[in-house]
């Protein structure tokens, strides 16, 4: 059995917990055996007494991997606050500092650029992370733990309809020269994307072309897949582990490394997370290590395109695992 890392911790003891975490998960074994066979093996005092309040933001993957972890830590015991769906980015950086909350999933890419402040995220996941994590815990006394297999960056998708067309998907160059060839073309984008510093910015340094404003229109971010999928968006910006993408039948742009990553990991409070840091690390990389890019999309689908509420989806993955 082979064992990839997308990313570690930034220190050693969590570093063999995180190893001994990705290991299980993909080698299985005798102490394995329980999750695969739906079976719950779980400490159910293992945090009694434990009080958690957990945050995430306001869009479906990062609600349902909120969800995913509060009943995580309420299955071991923890008295968990449920305060999923809390806001934007800035709502739960600025509560997880305060100490309003304890926990919520971020990303590596948004921690390197936005929370820290640096323009030079690294294109290596493992590297990103420990640069991050490192920084971010000397820094302002945040752990980052856990690294999530699916990277769900920025990236655009275009009308199936105009996939076909082109004999199949997008480059990105292909796109950018789409749309300077037809001044018609709708290139869809939500409102913060072409501000942000790991927007669009990046898209148009790494092609060399900067998309006419007149052919950019702003959408709320599920718009920006139903009206990609029915053509009046050429070309949509989208989150590439969103579930809409497959079940909507829209193509997603060849990214040839343009966008930063956005691996997952549970940023803490550290001083609350060094309380209880053995089961944390345990927990979340028993919750992490399965979910790669297809399968990140998959659950999202259930949610996004099914319409199954976010606590159930979270319920019957963490049932897969044997953490309920």
């Amino acid at each position: 059995c082979v064992v990839t890392f997308a990313r570690t911790r930034g220190f050693a003891p969590l570093a063999l917990l995180a190893s001994a975490g990705l290991i299980l998960a993909a080698c299985g074994g005798d102490d394995d055996s329980a999750a695969a066979d739906g079976e719950s093996d779980v400490d159910a005092a293992a945090l009694e007494g434990v009080s958690v309040t957990v945050g995430s933001k306001d869009f479906d993957e990062n609600i349902l991997l909120g969800e995913i972890l509060a009943q995580a830590l309420e299955a071991q015991g923890a008295d968990v606050t449920n305060q999923t769906n809390l806001g934007g980015t800035s709502v739960n950086r600025e509560a997880l500092l305060a100490g309003d909350i304890d926990v919520y999933p971020d990303y590596n890419g948004t921690g390197w650029t936005v929370h820290l402040g640096n323009d030079d995220p690294s294109n290596d996941p493992q590297e990103l992370y420990d640069n991050t994590a490192a920084a971010d815990l000397e820094q302002n006394g945040i752990q980052w733990a856990g690294l999530s297999p699916f990277n769900n960056t920025y990236g655009f998708a275009s009308n199936g309809a105009l996939t076909e067309e082109n004999g199949g998907p997008f480059t990105a160059d292909e796109m950018v020269q789409d749309v300077a060839d037809n001044p018609a073309a709708v290139v869809c984008m939500e409102s913060e994307f072409p501000d942000r510093p790991d927007g669009l910015v990046l898209f148009e340094e790494g092609t060399g072309v900067t998309i006419p404003q007149e052919q950019i229109q702003i959408l709320d971010t599920g718009l920006i897949y139903t009206e990609t999928a029915s053509g009046a968006c050429d070309f949509g910006e989208v989150f590439t582990t969103d579930g809409r993408i497959e079940a909507l039948n829209i193509d997603l742009v060849e990214d040839p490394g343009l966008s930063i990553l956005y691996n997952v990991s549970f940023t803490w409070n550290d001083d609350h997370f060094q309380e209880n840091a053995d089961t944390y690390s345990e927990i979340v990389e028993t919750i992490l290590a399965p979910l790669d890019n297809d399968t990140m999309a998959a659950l999202n689908a259930q949610v996004d395109v099914d319409g199954e509420d976010a606590a159930d989806v979270a319920a019957a993955y963490l049932a897969e695992q044997g953490l309920l």
